[in-house]
């Protein structure tokens, strides 16, 4: 079958692969700078009280220690990701409202050195009560955070759509539940860390192990003073992200100001339990649902509460909060949906981004419910989600319009990949098939800061041999393979083998890019690729053309050839001047067509150095209500997963024995890379399903804050996983490409809740499912029936 393209829609090893399997790719800790300094962090111990003295002196009289920085030196300027909930300063000054509150930062000429020092300082504390539940933390007397914030609120959402009070008068059935998940960690390998430089000139170049290197630049740029013209910020290799490395952390921030204020190099990182301090991972949801329906399954409404513990400080809380909500507008047509969503504040580390942001555990919540709902209507899951599937073209309740949509077809491939039809209903006691579906985002179609700004920039320039090109970008590449999926856009574009493209990304210096979150690249700095490559094609044509007297129309690249549409060329007097040109230079090029290199050579005798640029920013998009900016996006992805379980009905155990899944990602740019994807997140929801929790004493201290004690899925805990790519040519991406980092998780979770009831019986809607609690289940099951 004649394919559409040469490299977008291959399977392309990641450009990054060969550096990364031979141990020769540089990441934070590879790096080291001439007279480099070592910082360190003083940390509360209490998860709550007032700050009444500090006292550095030892500290500061230590040989070897080159500064000491606490709120008092660098000042109380407030920041954090929302500019709307900028509620962090640096170094706490009154008091500190969580264990690993940051109190001051140390830099001295050994690691050791700055450790003694840490130790030195000497802050007098008056405990203060503390407040780790979320509904307590609202309620009337609880301990307060924030004095801004009465109740503990640090965020709340009232939306309706449609007429919600009606619908439910005119429903057969309508169900209540309420679900909650566990806090969780991103358990990526690599520690944040960081190394800060100012040189003579005032310039701060900072490198740190960020999937934002833009929002970075702008926190450190407002938090030290500096224009933002003299601040750069440089991503090595990241070893994962996961969406907690979103933003600027007190390191970047500290190791600037240390080099600022000593003219040397700091460097800092995290040890595991600071990341598990540091968190900015997934939220403990507690998630109120009742639907309703009409008596042939028609959804009717939906009316939603949440209550999120979201930690001592906002971080992307406020857009958490509103996705917890937006986000099951879609895929089934809900047409009224009313949510009241609550952002807590509590004397735990602060809650961020993760995977799947703000939607998992409503999507694992609603996903159940519908479950739940077909079996009382006597219904098949599969044909009740059929039934109220989304199409193209379709807007939900609250404004998110559906430009591309395989919904459809990823539920009936997950059906017939798993043999749904044999096994539904039919496997004994202890063994159990579950589905669900899920949807997200391609993008958030606004910067976290109010702004006009190019979400992408792009500039490629050619080889001045015209030996292929190097794309710049401050795009972040951190193991999704954003560099190898920007290379294939720009080979494809440029008809050259992928080979030929080099990508230097992750630099403020070279572009703006908003970074790696809420699974934007691929369409957004995608089309900035695009529109960058093209603009390098045309200058080339237009020469070509030009030389040989012909219509541009006529010139096409393919294969690393120029191909002539409707003419004869002779190309002998090109390929004489060519090698006349370029005598003693190896590989002349030879054969019955002219090469992109000659082409490319010839453009630059021409023009001289040749690059182009390209850029990105979505339309306008969304309502015009309250919050309509969250969720909005130029274009949604879509997946589907059929689960199989066994469980241990003696034990509770639960095994995940094999996972269906089916996405719809537009079109795969890189297949390999796609399928890698499906199965990482098909990981990080199994995790979360099964046995990741972040547990706490009563005093707000963290019990396992290490990957020893934090379980995560190894090899031993994955299933067999059949990925299945569904393609809907989404118009709003490049080459018809859109997400599939984020959403491939939402199914996940629900899947396995639902297969793990049909194993049972019981549906059990707290996670994560220990055998504990499973167990508890089934015994609480069997004495109601007993």
């Amino acid at each position: 079958m004649k394919r559409d393209f040469d490299v977008v829609g291959s399977r392309a090893a990641l450009v990054d692969a060969p550096d990364k399997a031979t141990g020769r790719a540089k990441f934070l800790e590879d790096l080291s700078f001439p007279g480099q300094l070592y910082g360190a962090l003083l940390q509360s111990p209490h998860a709550h009280a007032r700050i009444l003295n500090i006292d550095t002196s030892k500290a500061r009289r230590l040989p070897g220690v080159k500064a000491v920085l606490t709120a008092a030196d660098v000042g109380l300027v407030k920041y954090g990701v929302s500019p709307a909930r900028y509620d962090e300063t640096l170094f706490a000054a009154d008091k500190v409202r969580y264990v690993g509150d940051e109190v001051a930062a140390v830099a001295a000429t050994s690691l050791e050195t700055a450790l003694e020092a840490v130790e030195l300082i000497q802050v007098e504390y008056e405990p203060l009560p503390a407040v780790f539940d979320p509904l307590e933390a609202m309620s009337d007397g609880a301990p307060q955070l924030h004095q801004d914030y009465p109740h503990n609120i640090c965020a709340e959402v009232h939306q309706e759509f449609g007429d919600v009070e009606a619908a439910f008068k005119e429903c057969d059935y309508v169900r209540s539940d309420t679900f909650r998940n566990k806090r969780q960690d991103g358990a990526f390998i690599e520690p944040h860390a960081s190394v800060a430089e100012y040189d003579l000139s005032g310039r701060l170049t900072l490198h740190s192990a960020t999937q934002m290197p833009h929002y970075v630049q702008r926190t450190v740029a407002m938090v030290t003073g500096l224009p933002i013209s003299r601040v750069r910020v440089v991503k090595p290799y990241v070893g994962g992200g996961f969406g907690p490395k979103c933003e600027a952390t007190p390191l970047d921030l500290s190791a600037s100001c240390l080099a600022i204020r000593t003219g040397r190099p700091v460097r800092m990182s995290y040890t595991r339990q600071q990341v598990f301090l540091h968190s900015r991972a997934r939220h403990q949801f507690i998630h109120e649902m009742k639907t309703g329906v009409k008596r042939d399954g028609s959804l009717m409404a939906l009316e939603h509460r949440c209550f999120m513990e979201g930690g001592a400080y906002s971080s992307f809380g406020i857009a958490t909060v509103y996705y917890a909500g937006s986000l099951l507008g879609a895929p089934y047509r809900l047409p009224n949906m009313k949510y009241d969503g609550y952002r807590t504040y509590t004397n735990r580390p602060a809650c961020g981004a993760q995977r799947g942001h703000g939607g998992v555990a409503a999507r694992a919540a609603f996903e159940q419910q519908l479950d739940l709902i077909a079996e009382e209507l006597g219904r098949d899951p599969v044909d009740l989600r059929l039934q109220n599937i989304m199409e193209v073209g379709d807007v939900t309740c609250n404004e998110l319009s559906m430009s591309s949509l395989g919904m459809r077809e990823c539920i009936e491939a997950v059906r017939d990949g798993s043999d749904w039809l044999n096994k539904k209903g039919r496997l004994p006691r202890g063994r159990g098939i579950g589905i669900a579906s899920g949807f997200y985002v391609s993008g958030a179609g606004y910067p976290i800061y109010r702004s006009d700004t190019y979400h992408s920039t792009v500039r490629i320039k050619l080889q001045e041999d015209g030996g292929g090109v190097t794309v710049y970008t401050g795009s972040a590449e951190i193991g999704q393979g954003s560099d190898t999926t920007m290379a294939m856009i720009a080979a494809e574009v440029l008809g050259i083998p992928l080979a030929d493209v080099r990508v230097e990304s992750g630099d403020t210096d070279y572009s703006v890019d908003l970074g790696a979150y809420s699974s934007r690249q691929t369409l957004m700095t995608g089309h900035a690729t695009r529109e960058a490559a093209e603009d390098i094609k045309r200058q080339i044509v237009e020469v070509l053309a030009e030389e040989l007297g012909l219509d541009v129309e006529a010139v096409k690249f393919r294969r690393g050839k120029v191909e002539f549409q409707g003419v004869d060329v002779d190309i002998a007097p090109l390929r004489t001047r060519y090698i006349r040109e370029h005598r003693g230079w190896s590989q002349q090029p030879e054969g019955p067509e002219l090469t992109f290199l000659e082409a490319a050579r010839m453009a630059y005798l021409k023009k001289g150095t040749i690059v182009g640029t390209g850029k990105y920013k979505p339309p306008t998009l969304g309502g015009k209500f309250k919050g309509a900016t969250v969720g909005t996006s130029p274009a949604y992805g879509c997946s589907a997963q059929v689960v199989e379980v066994s469980v241990d009905t003696e034990t509770g155990q639960v095994f995940v024995e094999s996972i269906t899944d089916a996405h719809d990602c537009g079109k795969a740019i890189n297949l390999t890379s796609v399928e890698g994807q499906m199965e990482g997140s098909i990981s990080m929801g199994l995790g979360e399903a099964l046995f990741e929790e972040v547990k706490f004493d009563d005093q707000g201290r963290i019990l396992n804050a290490s990957l020893g004690e934090y379980h995560i899925p190894t090899i031993l805990d994955v299933p067999e996983m059949k990925c299945i790519v569904v393609e809907s040519n989404e118009p709003n991406g490049p080459f018809g490409a859109k997400e599939v980092g984020e959403g491939a998780i939402m199914p996940t979770i629900p899947a396995i809740l639902n297969a793990v009831r049909d194993a049972v019986g019981v549906a059990i809607q707290e996670l994560p499912l220990t055998p504990e609690r499973v167990l508890m289940a089934i015994k609480e099951k069997e004495k109601e029936e007993s």
